[in-house]
């Protein structure tokens, strides 16, 4: 027996460790597994993912397996990841498999007992896929693996973390490429290559896998460490050899499917829910959790979240989890009451605007939020006319929907109400050709002026005019230099109110400013806010001047019993706290131009990209079936989205024909996330455009 398992067992039995250090390494590992290179060539959580059925005596793969027929074993999994859209195949840390026959799998600790339970992750893909370290090591050796375990190069790295009792990281069924290339003794920094997935002529006839396994015991030589264990020491083996799970980046919710199917929740949403609720894609997807810019389905799989900008500083921060625990834990009620965190919020909050607006209103979305500003505005003009921009949302209740054209115009709207009056979105990219670039913002200006003409010419003026700062549905439409000077100009000559919508772009997205109607130079007189203003937490605002405040205050209380309360106010300061202390505007400003640049270069190899645009992490990428015409490409822009989501990373589509990719990032994306996000489109530009 050998001597360290024995102690092993002992020290278990009696209560200890199985090793010292065993909970420290699994403990650092858990803690630090955000910070971890890939150890495939993107995150492991990001591959459609199944399990290699060597669990089950009976499945014609381990029959084949078993039999030492492994070329058709492998052609049984390859057709099952092909039926299925599988690219990596996961062997568990603790199955239990028939597939170990031989004689080498005999217990010698235990009499008549053979050795069963799987005590590495094997992860299945091509023969040749490149396998990275993820975290900083040194090579303890290079060999081949012995007879039994198939031949392939085993390689054993030697891990010394910062504030971690050193461990051992083994990975076998390599590629020989390897023996010439590391030797005992080298660095590897996080990222670097350790070898490749080894064919089954090089690998003893196995399917090509990675069996990687860890050692808190870094005594054990590499041909020591027991790669199948006895179950009754499973507990034992589970501290000597523990999960590689959370080393490799393979989510626990692969195991851990909970609640109910896709098919009843489809279902019961049909039966319970209103029916026009939509869901997204084809083939929904359920989550089951968020973790900074990944959104984790029900099997595990990580998908890049480029999408869903309510989670503006990456899902599940821990800051915000925090501030709403403790102030939970202590304290909400509504705003009768005094409290701290309400004039604390006000305060952070107004300080990052110009110093003209000074008075803030808190309410719980953003449709609230532009109800409230109508609300104010009509105290202020006594008006009703609105001057709106095409193709333009600004809420879901009736009085939004009615000054919403991207909602009034499309099924089941109703005709445009009297007092609307609806601007061409001032869309540089399908301006008339005869206008000189320019000359755009004036262009499109004048066509307000037209309407304010309209207006006068029948006595009436506007009470306001609205847009989003850059118009969102619209298809990531950013606007021409000095259009919002001239049309606030044209509007409070006229007696109206100039309101910006920053409840999808404000709270430093564009990275230049902290909102984007600073890119144009003008102070609105109202600003509303919502979605990213509370992380995932129903939090809005409107920030006003003094004037139209006091005009609201008109001697109509104004009460909101949820708005402002302690636990929103708290969320609120702490989404504050981390884009102020990281820097997360610096962020999106450098992210998003590296993103625009790759936007660009995509663009000079696929001509249906007819327009890149963006602005700090608020991003577009129209495309078109030629670049003259600038027909939109709406089938291709769905296909897009659809082959990225089949890829592991969210995005949408928007625009009148909805042939503009919107990508709208959580903020703490970093350039790997770039990165990923680059490779995938290029991906999946080329597949859409091979088929036509």
């Amino acid at each position: 027996m050998n001597r360290r398992f024995a102690t092993a067992i002992l020290r278990h039995a009696c209560g200890f460790e199985a090793t010292p250090g065993t909970r420290a390494v699994t403990a650092w590992i858990e803690a630090n597994r955000k910070t971890f290179q890939p150890l495939l060539d993107r995150p492991a959580a990001t591959y459609p993912a199944a399990l290699v059925p060597y669990a089950d005596p009976q499945h014609p793969m381990t029959v084949k397996s078993a039999g030492e027929q492994p070329d058709e074993a492998q052609a049984i999994w390859e057709a099952y990841c092909t039926g299925r859209g599988v690219d990596l195949g996961i062997g568990p840390w603790g199955e239990a498999r028939t597939v170990y026959s031989g004689d080498m799998f005999v217990s010698r600790l235990i009499e008549d007992t053979r050795r069963t339970r799987h005590l590495g992750l094997d992860l299945f893909m091509a023969a040749g896929t490149k396998l990275h370290t993820p975290t900083a090591a040194t090579v303890v050796s290079v060999e081949i693996e012995p007879d039994p375990l198939g031949y392939g190069c085993l390689i054993a790295l030697r891990h010394e973390p910062e504030g971690c009792p050193a461990f051992i990281s083994l990975w076998g069924h390599l590629a020989h490429e390897a023996l010439g290339r590391l030797k005992a003794g080298d660095h590897l920094d996080a990222g670097v290559l350790v070898g490749e997935m080894g064919a089954p002529k090089e690998n003893g006839g196995w399917a090509p896998h990675l069996h990687l396994q860890l050692s808190v015991d870094t005594r054990l030589s590499a041909t020591e460490i027991l790669g199948v264990g006895e179950e009754r020491y499973l507990d034992v083996w589970a501290e000597l050899f523990p999960n590689a799970n959370a080393f490799a980046g393979i989510a626990p919710e692969f195991y851990e499917k909970t609640g109910r199917s896709h098919e009843e929740i489809v279902k019961l949403r049909k039966e319970l829910l209103v029916p026009n609720l939509s869901i997204s894609y084809d083939k929904p997807i359920k989550f089951v959790r968020g973790d900074g810019v990944w959104l984790i389905d029900d099997s595990g799989r990580a998908y890049l979240d480029c999408f869903n900008n309510v989670c503006h500083i990456g899902h599940a921060h821990p800051a915000v989890v925090e501030a709403m625990a403790r102030q939970a834990a202590t304290l909400n009620t509504n705003t009768r009451y005094l409290h701290d965190n309400i004039v604390a919020y006000a305060e952070r909050l107004t300080a990052t605007l110009p110093k003209e607006l000074t008075v803030a209103g808190f309410v719980n979305s953003g449709s609230e939020a532009n109800s409230l500003a109508l609300r104010m505005m009509r105290a202020h003009t006594g008006r009703e006319n609105a001057i709106v921009l095409d193709w333009a949302y600004h809420g879901t209740t009736q009085e939004l929907i009615d000054i919403s054209p991207y909602k009034f115009r499309r099924k089941g709207g109703k005709e445009k109400k009297p007092h609307v009056h609806v601007a061409p979105v001032p869309d540089s990219y399908h301006a008339p050709a005869d206008w000189p670039a320019e000359e755009h913002g004036k262009r499109y200006a004048e066509c307000v002026a037209e309407l304010i003409a309209q207006m006068q010419a029948k006595g009436e003026g506007p009470g306001f005019f609205i847009a989003e700062s850059i118009p969102s549905v619209a298809g990531q439409v950013f606007l021409p230099e000095g259009y919002l000077r001239q049309v606030y100009q044209m509007v409070r000559a006229a007696g109206g109110v100039c309101i910006a919508d920053e409840v999808q772009v404000g709270f430093s997205r564009v990275g230049s400013h902290w909102w984007a109607f600073e890119e144009q130079g003008v102070v609105p007189d109202i600003v509303t806010m919502g979605k990213p203003i509370g992380n995932g937490h129903p939090l809005a605002a409107v920030v006003t001047t003094r004037e139209i405040a006091d005009s609201f205050n008109n001697g109509m209380e104004y009460f909101n019993t949820f708005g402002g309360n302690p636990v929103s106010c708290a969320i609120g300061l702490a989404v504050l706290d981390v884009i102020e202390g990281q820097d997360l505007r610096g962020n999106a400003l450098a992210i998003g131009n590296y993103l625009m640049a790759g936007f660009r270069a995509l663009q000079e190899r696929y001509v249906v990209i007819g327009d890149v645009r963006g602005m700090g992490l608020f991003l577009g990428i129209e495309l078109v079936t030629d670049r003259k015409t600038k027909a939109p490409a709406t089938d291709f822009a769905r296909a897009v989205s659809n082959g990225a989501r089949q890829r592991g990373v969210l995005m949408g589509t928007e625009g009148p024909h909805d042939n503009v990719l919107k990508m709208r990032p959580p903020m703490i994306f970093s350039k790997r996330d770039a990165d990923h996000l680059l490779a995938v489109l290029e991906e999946t530009f080329e597949a859409v455009t091979a088929r036509g």
